[in-house]
């Protein structure tokens, strides 16, 4: 077979090749959706070295089990994420991390000192925010708003209803909101 990188083909004909045992395609999906998928796992384990081993399984799980794949009117993204999703909360609940805060950040000199610490301070307030919720209300959120799906497509990756969806996403804004009243508060001059 010959090597298909062209972006015109659809995931879903990648994937039914793969299905048949062409590596080359499914070499295409791996470098096509990677990044996305990295970025994806690491908002939801928090951790980007955690996150690189979380899709290196996702993707070998895809590999393994590409026989499987329906391609019964089911995106692959679809699949992909869910799978990424459900590793990624499995790995988060098997271990423990360090807190993100830790790491160090590249300093930009066109920034205040005050605007810098402003930023962090708000960036780790929104962090804790988020890493304080549910799994689930986590991963409804990063699929979302990071990852653009609606509702019925991230509903499809959780595997709940699209109105179970809407509660996973209403109940974690309001709870991240409630956490942030008093952040917003000060920063608009009022006092708690």
């Amino acid at each position: 077979m010959e090597p298909r990188e062209d972006d015109t083909v659809s995931d879903e004909s990648l994937m039914a090749d793969a299905a048949a045992g062409d590596r080359k395609a499914f070499g295409t999906l791996t470098r096509r959706h990677m990044r996305r998928s990295l970025a994806l796992a690491q908002r939801v384990v928090g951790n980007a070295s955690d996150a690189e081993e979380i899709v290196q399984d996702a993707f070998l799980q895809i590999w393994a089990n590409a026989d499987r794949w329906r391609g019964d009117g089911t995106r692959f993204t679809t699949w992909l994420y869910r799978i990424v999703v459900n590793r990624s909360i499995d790995y988060r609940r098997r271990r423990s991390f360090a807190p993100l805060d830790a790491a160090e950040e590249i300093v930009d000199p066109a920034w205040s000192a005050e605007t810098l610490i402003d930023g962090r301070r708000i960036g780790a307030e929104v962090d804790a925010a988020i890493a304080a919720l549910p799994e689930r209300q986590r991963a409804a959120l990063s699929l979302c708003y990071h990852e653009e799906m609606t509702c019925a497509e991230a509903s499809e990756v959780l595997q709940v209803s699209v109105s179970a969806m809407e509660s996973l996403l209403v109940r974690a804004r309001r709870v991240v909101r409630a956490r942030l009243q008093p952040l917003i508060r000060q920063k608009d001059g009022v006092r708690p």
